[in-house]
């Protein structure tokens, strides 16, 4: 099984890259030019996108095929004061390099919109809000030129008190979303409300592929091992939703989340690193059954965690571990 590595947005080894620089709307709505406001809002917008590119080349160079991007690449992008602003045309530029860049080197890129985006919820406000800021995700990889093999990864949500009916609601929200919308989906299990088992039964029912994260399994399941699932999540990534715009010949991997807890007094936390025999053991599991896998890690050293990790691997080389590159290995069932 070939197994790429990624991170999450931020690195910690390229100096002054932030792709996530923004303006609070106190401070936009406290200027009093707004079209001078607006421009400053672009201007950042295109500082996180050249910051982007930059880490993208730090990426290439570094063999990193696997990348999420920041939700916060145009501050201020979904305030409901700012509906009638769009930023896309001024940032036209920026986001046709990243998309020339991503495509030219073959990278699997993403989005995770952030917990404000809930489709469980029974609140018609909060529903047109979620709905609002998947858009938002979609119309950056949009101006990107991106088609539907990067995704934007979500939970299901909250439970309110009942989680069948939350679940239901959920189904129902994301069923009544256009298919545009819809193939750019990843369903993804928590750490406290929808564990792994609900969550993939959801998937099956939309048709959406399942990113399994194991640190949230280990700390939120039903007494099985992540690997008693994988079968029936592998399955989740054959459909046409999770394969739009995927050929026969180079299908999109399935993806899954990896992490470690801070410590035992605090386990749902991500801790700096990943350590990598648990992770193995998991990834040796699924070997015999799976061709190829993503893996985002989620450790609170990104890019740096994931090259500690690279070094820790190497030591197995010969025991089932085969290093292809500087993010990238061959794991052996």
């Amino acid at each position: 099984m070939i197994v790429r590595f990624g991170y999450v947005a931020m690195s910690t080894v390229v100096e002054k890259a932030s792709p996530s620089r923004t303006m609070t709307y106190k401070t936009f709505s406290g200027l009093l030019d707004r079209e001078a406001a607006i421009r400053r809002l672009e201007a950042l917008g295109a500082e996180n996108l050249h910051n982007t590119l930059r880490l993208l080349r730090h990426n290439a160079a570094s063999d990193i095929k696997v990348y999420r991007f920041s939700s916060k690449l145009i501050p201020l992008a979904t305030h409901s004061a700012l509906a009638d602003w769009n930023p896309y045309a001024a940032l036209r530029e920026p986001f046709a390099q990243i998309g020339d860049f991503v495509r030219k080197h073959e990278m699997r890129v993403s989005f995770h919109p952030d917990h404000f985006t809930v489709f469980s919820t029974p609140r018609p406000e909060v529903l047109q809000s979620s709905i609002r800021d998947l858009g938002y995700h979609i119309s950056m990889l949009d101006a990107m030129g991106l088609d539907g093999r990067s995704k934007n990864n979500i939970h299901v949500g909250g439970a309110y008190g009942d989680k069948r009916s939350a679940a239901e609601r959920f189904i129902s929200h994301i069923s009544d979303l256009p298919e545009s919308y819809r193939k750019r989906l990843t369903l993804e299990n928590d750490d406290k409300t929808f564990n792994a088992r609900e969550t993939l039964e959801i998937c099956e029912v939309l048709g959406l592929p399942m990113v399994l994260d194991i640190h949230h399994q280990w700390v939120n399941n039903e007494g099985e091992l992540p690997s008693e699932l994988w079968p029936r999540i592998l399955k989740t990534w054959s459909g046409p939703l999770a394969q739009a715009d995927s050929s026969e010949n180079d299908p999109l991997p399935p993806k899954i989340h990896a992490s470690s807890p801070k410590s035992a007094s605090d386990p749902r936390d991500h801790a700096d690193h990943v350590i990598a025999a648990p992770l193995l053991e998991f990834l040796r599991s699924i070997a015999g059954i799976t061709e190829r896998m993503d893996v985002m890690l989620e450790a609170k050293l990104k890019d740096g965690a994931l090259f500690a990790l690279m070094e820790d691997l190497a030591r197995y080389q010969g025991d089932g571990v085969r290093i292809l590159d500087q993010a990238s290995v061959e794991i052996m069932p």
